[in-house]
């Protein structure tokens, strides 16, 4: 290989979201991450990554603040879990979600649930 990036299709499948957390949660949420990355890797993801917004530009038409419905005083936060396989992801899922570490009250939740956005991805490029 000579520094170009492959064409052959990576393997892995990754679960992407984003979300808008109030500024005052942000430790908050840095505890609920570190927890549910925890879960999450013992149920087979290989690397979870969450990110606070810190150059997010108001888009026009569409952007991530738009997406989420950011308030004033909210950040976006993205986030992905990379899984070996969409095979293991989907068999890890039910198990995660009955994990008694997951489960959360609205009260108990440091964002507003219903504004995030999530979904996964087949990987197709990655250098």
């Amino acid at each position: 290989m000579n520094g170009e990036p492959s064409t052959e299709a990576p393997t892995g499948y990754v679960d992407c979201f984003a979300a808008a957390v109030p500024d005052a949660n942000r430790e908050r949420y840095i505890v609920h991450a570190s927890d549910c990355a925890l879960v999450f890797r013992e149920h087979g993801a290989l690397q979870v990554t969450e990110c606070w917004a810190d150059d997010v530009p108001e888009g026009e038409l569409t952007s991530f603040p738009t997406a989420v419905k950011r308030s004033e005083g909210e950040s976006v936060v993205i986030g992905f879990v990379l899984w070996p396989s969409k095979d293991v992801r989907d068999k890890a899922w039910g198990a995660i979600m009955e994990d008694p570490r997951m489960k959360m009250t609205p009260e108990t939740m440091p964002f507003d649930g219903k504004r995030l956005i999530h979904g996964g991805f087949e990987r197709i490029v990655s250098a």
